[in-house]
């Protein structure tokens, strides 16, 4: 039996794409986002602990819902950024609300492979839950 080390809380074992189970073994096969080829290739199982990162067939289609949600919370993140720092008001020869959408809209097309990634890390997140004797109980195969 291995020694047992602090794992990480929800939030940084979900932002750095840990498996939800046991928080420790990475669910991607690379760690680069960018690496747009194989930018949503998932390990079949938890290198750590054997949990199953597809756990039925189209269970990734629910986190188009979670990336609309990042997107949203980016844009409105932006628009009170933008409306602080620099101002915004809708006269008609006023262009900032122009300028902001044209930032906001390169920078999530920047940040998507990032966005797809944590949004499937939620997903999973939701429906595997931590165990933290999980060297002790087998993986399930199935959820449902």
């Amino acid at each position: 039996m291995r020694k047992s080390r602090k794992n990480p809380g929800y939030l940084i074992a979900t932002l750095t794409n840990k498996c939800p189970r046991c928080r420790q073994g990475n669910i991607y096969v690379t760690q680069n986002a960018y690496d747009l080829k194989h930018n949503i290739e998932m390990h079949e199982r938890c290198p750590v602990c054997g949990q199953p990162t597809e756990v039925e067939e189209g269970f990734y289609y629910g986190t188009g819902y979670v990336s609309y949600a990042l997107s949203v919370a980016f844009f409105v993140t932006t628009f009170v950024a933008w409306w602080v720092l620099i101002g915004m008001s809708f006269a008609i020869d006023d262009m900032r609300i122009f300028y902001w959408m044209g930032t906001s809209i390169i920078l999530i097309i920047l940040i998507q492979p990032l966005i797809m990634r944590l949004s499937r890390s939620i997903w999973l997140s939701w429906f595997v839950k931590y165990d933290p004797e999980w060297e002790k109980h087998p993986a399930k195969e199935k959820l449902y």
